[in-house]
């Protein structure tokens, strides 16, 4: 689980990644903003990888102290909040899109498609600015 106010044993960046945006939810949540377009307290819940309510809520609440998400409120239903990545949640495309490489080549079960894993490896620049345009123009 992240723990944005940690302090490290060593000056590891390994273990500040890990330590910032390195457990499963947490990755899945990202995802779901930066691939699946899900922004929503509802669409995370919805999204078909069972996280539990609390837990959920834990992840969104360390990852805007983080300052990898942004929470605002929805302008057209006011009890409901948006959530997007901010400048900081966005580098971390690169290291999702290689995540998703390396997933594709070494598990045979993936669900990853031969036309995503060709566009990381042949346009990996551009997709990843196309994921950060979605998230500067808001």
């Amino acid at each position: 689980m992240p723990n944005p106010g940690k302090k490290h044993k060593t000056a590891c960046p390994i273990a500040f990644a890990l330590d910032t945006f390195g457990d499963r939810w947490t990755l899945l949540i990202i995802r779901d903003l930066m691939l699946k377009g899900n922004e929503t307290y509802g669409e995370f819940l919805d999204s078909g990888e069972g996280i539990a309510t609390n837990i959920l809520a834990d992840r969104l609440k360390d990852l805007e102290a983080t300052g990898i998400l942004l929470k605002t409120r929805d302008p057209e239903n006011h009890r409901r909040y948006i959530y997007s990545l901010t400048e900081k949640g966005c580098e971390l495309a690169p290291i999702m899109l290689e995540m998703i490489r390396w997933s594709a080549k070494y598990d045979p079960d993936t669900i990853v498609g031969k036309k995503m894993v060709k566009r990381i490896e042949k346009d990996r620049e551009g997709f990843v600015a196309e994921i950060k345009a979605r998230f500067t123009a808001r």
